[in-house]
């Protein structure tokens, strides 16, 4: 890993304690967000949506997502967890390319999931230096970091990575991300992981919440290169919720890393999906469903 990639993330720890422990880890939060103010250029015009780059989900989204405001992607099993924040980021690294980036984490998740890598962030698109990291000890830490990140105006995005189901997400502090993202034109993913996992069903309507958009990603196995090497990273997303729009459509897209936008796979795509297969016994001869049942009859 290159020195840059290495060391380029500035990230600090929010602590969940009471007033002084809480009072200095917002203070450092501050200097943190005033800092990127300071190093960073005047924004531009933004436009009232950003497209996706895939003309068949833009169409669909009547231009593509609303800026300044937030969204959701939901992950509805641990095993999901990596598309949902793949698509989140790169969501963030669309609405706003080359500005800054915010992402708020439970510190657990780098146990659980792994430590954000600077050369991994740089493959996928996203300068690591561009990125400031908190890691708080609970949701409540984590949403109150975020909801800070949402009021600088200097950020491109800020992302927040919630796992389960928390007291503390609740409709109320979606409505605070939201207002916050629409007074200073920041536009904030919340990253739901393991979302359906504590009901065993992956409900389509979700707790209460102010995001105007919410997405299910799900894993996707990606297109083979030459020499059978991996292609671009790919996603299963569902379009759950859009306010003021039709929802309840679901696409495969590729993140093109190089271009900076999402493409829409083919549809040759599906045989390459996972699915379920024969059992095979110690012998290695796979026996027919009528064979077993036969002999289990015998």
């Amino acid at each position: 890993m290159n020195i840059r990639a290495k060391a380029a993330m500035h990230w600090i720890d929010a602590q969940r304690g009471i007033s002084p422990s809480r009072a200095k880890t917002l203070a450092v939060l501050r200097r943190l967000l005033a800092k990127a103010s300071h190093n960073d250029v005047a924004a531009p015009g933004r436009a009232a949506r950003f497209a996706l780059g895939a003309p068949g989900v833009d169409d669909f989204l009547g231009g593509g997502l609303s800026r300044a405001c937030l969204h959701e992607v939901h992950a509805p099993w641990s095993a999901d967890w990596s598309a949902a924040v793949g698509f989140g980021l790169a969501l963030a690294r669309r609405v706003a390319p080359g500005r800054p980036l915010f992402w708020a984490r439970q510190d657990f998740l780098e146990s659980e999931a792994g430590r954000l890598n600077g050369l991994g962030l740089a493959e996928f698109g996203v300068d690591p230096a561009a990125l400031s990291l908190v890691r708080g000890r609970d949701a409540e830490a984590v949403l109150r970091a975020g909801v800070e990140a949402a009021r600088c105006k200097s950020l491109g995005a800020a992302l927040i990575e919630i796992f389960g189901a928390p007291r503390a997400l609740d409709l109320t502090a979606t409505l605070r991300l939201a207002r916050a993202a629409e007074a200073s034109g920041v536009t904030v993913f919340l990253m739901h992981i393991c979302a359906g996992q504590e009901t065993g069903t992956l409900a389509k309507t979700g707790p209460p919440s102010a995001a105007t958009s919410r997405w299910r990603a799900r894993t996707q196995n990606s297109r083979a290169l030459a020499a059978n090497a991996p292609g671009p990273p790919c996603f299963a997303v569902t379009l759950l919720r859009h306010r003021g729009g039709a929802a309840d459509r679901s696409w495969r897209l590729e993140w093109l890393r190089d271009r900076g936008l999402f493409h829409e796979a083919a549809d040759s795509l599906s045989a390459t999906l996972s699915g379920s297969v024969a059992a095979l016994p110690a012998d290695g001869q796979a026996a027919s469903g009528a064979v077993r049942e036969r002999r289990a009859a015998g």
